[in-house]
């Protein structure tokens, strides 16, 4: 299965670049940019058929901003990605992930393991 998503027009192989949903209690159709999954009550329309739509006499067609096919990541984007990943996966000074040794700015925290204090019980 392709992990492009195509337009639901019969015989249209083109891939989808917007969603159209029907709100039926106030006679409209919405048209916006493409979800994010397939819901089976919407339909994903390419960039001819978006730009073609109409709707029955008597609804009206709500154009959304931003109908337009999503934008690639910038350079700067995925820089900033590779930048957490290598933080993410930097080894960390094991003194300092359990609180031995380092200084804590709390005086009643004894120790640290991740989000987790260990903490004095206070003097009566």
């Amino acid at each position: 299965m392709s992990p492009v998503r195509r337009c639901s027009r019969t015989a249209c192989g083109r891939p989808a670049v917007a969603t159209l949903t029907y709100v039926y209690a106030d006679s409209t159709a919405v048209l916006g940019p493409l979800a994010t999954y397939a819901e089976p009550h919407c339909y994903d329309l390419c960039a001819v058929h978006a730009d073609r739509l109409t709707a029955p006499r008597g609804w009206e067609v709500l154009r959304l901003a931003g109908s337009s096919p999503p934008s690639r990541p910038s350079g700067d984007d995925l820089e900033a990605l590779a930048n957490a990943v290598r933080e993410a996966a930097r080894p960390r000074d094991r003194a300092a992930e359990t609180g031995v040794g380092a200084r804590t700015a709390d005086p009643m925290e004894v120790a640290r393991r991740s989000h987790l204090r260990v903490l004095r019980s206070p003097e009566s």
